[in-house]
């Protein structure tokens, strides 16, 4: 556990780090006017659609939409969090990066490190047993007869825990600093029953997996047995470094391997992933003895936009595909897809490729089932869907988990395939079972190739009487408040922005306060810097979408639009605020039955 990177130090290094330098290193560009253009490194283009700012200190793809500072392009590029990519482009300009760490940090820090290097010492051990002890023929022809390879075996770090009772303590516990590392690392078990060996090694006899974090150090192991001893696999428990619920096997070897990975295949075990590894598919992760879960998706999610899930076709593969499919439905935004691959009864990842080969096994990933159709085959097959009763009961089974799907296009073409099953419109569906029933409306920050600029609003007469169309006019000036904040954070300061406008509501309304507290807080940001402090966010990316659109405010205008666009947001507050009330007083003298007709108008 590191301690915090100063802020101070990542503006710093901003400020140092030329984005066409650090851009430039690892993409072809070419000067085009102001700025530099070259093909973009996160998908595949044949017509240069990315571009390089060096007066915003920004890059952009038109493409694919990624966009960012010099940090950004470091995560997104080389596949690493941000801490690592400030380490990461810190280090080609020769900086240190320092750290902030209160005395208890520095402490856990320091114990941690203890045990990363106990454990990389101990996969140094069992890969020299792999080459050296006299019993690692059974080791290496077990694994020969799974068809790995020397290379396969090279590169996964493979091991060999030899049979006996302490060979890691007397090999690596001289000491009782070491004893206490290797205790608690999990590589050794105390026992004080056992009078013989009150303490031994955790690991007797198996072939070893060491399991590595995304920066590639050694954080556990699992442990396959080669005789018929129990159980067959076996893992390290849970210590200050390793929490099986949150890390994958595989995939820092999948980011080795391949450098842009667009999607990642998840497996049951070690042997599934290695194989497939030794069947040039390199996209593959195993979790350690859990089930998927959100921390797992989360973290996959923010490297590739494509998950396949890969299970047995029996009862028991489905039901653990359904749990699979819950765990992903909040993280379902538009633009990612999770798919669902059911293999044949009897077979595994491993036998399966080894059966059909590496190109009928890769063309059957491309076709796994979407997850909107696994989705209603699963609700469907529990229902009588010939039946006015089973689609009801339809509509109750899919409407809780549709509510969780997050806001988007995604949802919306559910919700209509529900209707079309259910054969119930989707304003009753809604309300029958609560939400908005108005359908979802574009997000307000898509990207676009074409700058699509908002006139600033100025006088009363662009108000429409309508709360809707007030409201509508209003987003519109929202996101233009927020392009004039991007360029000159400073104007939150010189300006008083009422809070009575947050009463309009709406993603932009939102949005804009959001921006107006992050200028708030730092009012000496640029444009960049503040863009910096919440790269890979969601608002983050939002701002980065919009501050890339072209400006048609001149720089000396911005203070002066900024305010007319606060007064009219300010005036049309005050609007929606008058005519609520007059709707409420209205109300109060209609009957009991105008009321609810009212109501439902």
């Amino acid at each position: 556990m590191a301690g915090l990177i100063p802020q101070s130090f990542i503006d710093d290094l901003l400020a140092r780090a030329d984005i066409v330098d650090v851009v430039g290193e690892r993409v072809t560009l070419r000067k085009t006017g102001k700025n530099y253009s070259g093909l973009c490194p996160f998908h595949q283009e044949k017509t240069p659609s990315f571009s390089v700012e060096p007066g915003k200190q920004f890059y952009y793809c038109f493409g694919c939409g990624k966009g960012g500072n010099a940090i950004g392009f470091v995560m997104d590029y080389e596949n690493i969090e941000y801490p690592q990519a400030i380490e990461s482009l810190a280090n080609s300009m020769g900086l240190e990066v320092p750290r902030e760490e209160s005395p208890r940090l520095q402490q856990q820090r320091e114990l941690n490190q203890a045990l990363f290097d106990v454990l990389q010492n101990a996969s140094n051990f069992y890969q020299q047993q792999l080459r050296q002890h006299p019993e690692k023929n059974s080791v290496i022809n077990y694994l020969k007869g799974r068809g790995l390879s020397g290379e396969i075996a090279r590169d996964f770090k493979l091991g060999f825990a030899p049979p006996g009772w302490q060979n890691v303590l007397e090999k690596l516990g001289n000491t009782a600093d070491q004893k206490k590392a290797l205790l608690d690392a999990g590589l050794l078990i105390e026992n004080p029953e056992n009078k013989r060996n009150p303490v031994y090694d955790r690991f007797r006899n198996r072939i070893m997996f060491p399991i590595r974090d995304q920066r590639g150090r050694v954080i556990a192991f699992g442990g396959r047995v080669i005789g018929d001893d129990k159980p067959k696999y076996l893992n390290s428990p849970e210590t200050p470094v390793f929490h099986k619920a949150e890390e994958l096997y595989g995939l820092y070897e999948a980011k080795q391997k391949v450098r842009k990975l667009e999607r990642i295949l998840i497996v049951e075990g070690y042997m599934d992933v290695i194989a497939l590894a030794q069947n040039d598919i390199h996209y593959c992760v195993a979790t350690l003895g859990t089930a998927t879960s959100t921390s797992h998706l989360k973290k996959l999610f923010k490297l590739v936009p494509e998950v396949v899930f890969c299970f047995d076709g029996d009862n028991a593969g489905r039901d653990a595909a359904w749990r699979a499919l819950q765990q992903a439905i909040p993280l379902m935004e538009d633009g990612r897809s999770a798919r669902f691959l059911f293999l044949p009864d009897g077979e595994d990842p491993d036998s399966q490729v080894r059966k059909i080969g590496t190109k009928a096994f890769v063309d059957s990933i491309g076709k796994a089932g979407q997850l909107a159709e696994f989705f209603f085959e699963n609700l469907c097959s529990q229902v009588d869907m010939d039946s006015l009763e089973g689609r009801a009961k339809l509509g109750t089974l899919a409407m809780p988990l549709i509510k969780q799907f997050p806001d988007g296009l995604l949802r919306q073409l559910i919700l209509d395939q529900l209707a079309k099953l259910t054969g119930v419109e989707i304003t009753t569906l809604h309300k029958m079972y609560g939400g908005s029933s108005k359908p979802v409306e574009p997000h307000p920050y898509a990207p676009t190739k074409q700058a699509e600029p908002v006139e600033p609003v100025k006088t009363e007469t662009a108000l429409n009487p309508g709360s809707s169309a007030r409201k509508k006019s209003a987003q519109s000036a929202c996101r233009k408040a927020v392009n004039l904040i991007l360029l000159r954070p400073s104007i939150v300061n010189k300006i008083e922005i009422d809070e009575s406008i947050k009463q309009l509501e709406g993603q932009a309304v939102d949005l804009l306060f959001e921006v107006i507290k992050l200028a708030r807080n730092a009012p000496t940001s640029s444009t960049h810097e503040l863009l910096a402090s919440i790269y890979g966010t969601p608002i983050g990316s939002q701002l980065i979408q919009l501050q890339d659109r072209e400006q048609i405010t001149p720089v000396a205008g911005v203070e002066k639009e900024f305010k007319e666009i606060v007064q009219y947001l300010t005036a049309a507050a005050k609007k929606e605020e008058a005519q609520n009330t007059l709707l409420a007083e209205a109300r109060k003298k209609l009957s009991a039955k105008d009321r609810s007709n009212v109501a439902k108008t």
